[in-house]
């Protein structure tokens, strides 16, 4: 697929049913799409906003929320890792935009979580030095990602698992804040960095290391979703409607991050979400959004749990957690409702 062409078309298609709303202000949706429905079961929304740039569409889609019927949008900033997830399990956060991987581990865990729907592919880089041209030369090599159980150290055990790596004992996993792993980097201490934006827009402009897996653009992992939106499932249990208004709010949000990327980066840094206006655009229209029609997310939880199992990362197979972590009621519905 031509993917200018392709954006072309998205941009002609979806503007016509947008109005903006002032020089400051982001695209709106009119209510028709959820007019015929009954209001949402509650008009209180609370996100997580520590995703950073690329789960822009959950940003962007905020007054989306309001248009959908929540007049309380709350994003709320629970730390990273452990926190986050517990915010996502007791139902302090409802719904979320979330990388694959630790989801897959909360629901591995026993967390009531549940995945609805795929958002992008891409946006992780894998860095490396001029000792490393593949993933399997990262065999015995220092490697820097955040925290062990983190989207980053996750993602890149599942390319190990994948090229015949053992992710537990062939890599030396070096665990630091990235504002430290990118610095060691630099200073030659670690031999490859996990990137994620906008660290990999700030590496290449700076001509640190070179990029050896691209996510957006090399196979396989360019195939399968990296972000998904996530449920607290009593939430979902209890408020379908809200739920099905919330994913349409998001996954509209994803269509103007890919159609209109100068206005969603301008909100990010006017929020407060990232600081440097040219890194955050530059990821945007680097990041293939728009696109979610075109992946079945249920191929991503069966590739990303069975590379997680093999990988002794979660016990659970691709089949329990697709039954048990999983619901495409909303997605479907929507696929049909939002047709290009």
């Amino acid at each position: 697929m031509n993917r200018d062409k392709d954006k072309r078309w998205s941009r002609r298609e979806f503007l016509s049913t947008l109005t903006l709303v002032g020089a400051g202000s982001l695209l709106k949706l009119p209510c028709a799409l959820g007019a015929a429905e009954p209001p949402p079961e509650t008009t209180k929304l609370r996100l997580d906003q520590s995703g950073g740039i690329c789960t822009a569409p959950q940003y962007v889609a905020e007054q989306l929320f309001r248009e959908e019927g929540f007049t309380d949008v709350q994003y709320l900033k629970r730390g990273a890792g452990a926190e986050v997830a517990k915010a996502r399990s007791t139902g302090e956060v409802d719904i979320d935009v979330a990388n694959v991987w630790t989801i897959l581990r909360q629901i591995d865990a026993g967390d009531p979580v549940v995945f609805l729907a795929g958002i992008h592919t891409g946006c992780y880089e894998l860095f490396g030095n001029e000792r490393i041209r593949s993933i399997r030369e990262l065999k015995g090599k220092n490697v820097a990602v955040s925290f062990l159980g983190s989207g980053r150290h996750l993602f890149l055990a599942s390319m190990a698992i994948h090229v015949g790596l053992d992710p537990h004992s062939d890599i030396k996993w070096i665990t630091d804040p990235p504002v430290v792993a990118m610095r060691m980097f630099a200073n030659g201490e670690v031999d490859a960095l996990m990137g994620f934006p906008p660290e990999p827009q700030e590496l290449r402009a700076k001509k640190i290391g070179h990029v050896v897996v691209n996510t957006t653009l090399d196979r396989p992992w360019s195939q399968y979703f990296c972000c998904m939106i996530v449920g607290n499932r009593e939430f979902v249990r209890k408020h379908p409607v809200a739920t099905k208004r919330a994913v349409r709010a998001i996954l509209q949000g994803n269509q103007i991050c890919a159609v209109e990327p100068e206005r969603a980066a301008r909100l990010l840094v006017d929020k407060g979400y990232t600081k440097q206006y040219d890194f955050a655009l530059q990821a945007l229209k680097e990041i293939p959004y728009g696109r979610w029609r075109e992946y079945d997310p249920e191929d991503t939880i069966r590739f990303y749990s069975l590379r997680l199992h093999e990988a002794g990362l979660i016990k659970s197979t691709p089949q329990k957690i697709i039954s048990q972590g999983t619901d495409w009621r909303f997605l479907n519905e929507l696929k049909k409702e939002l047709k290009t």
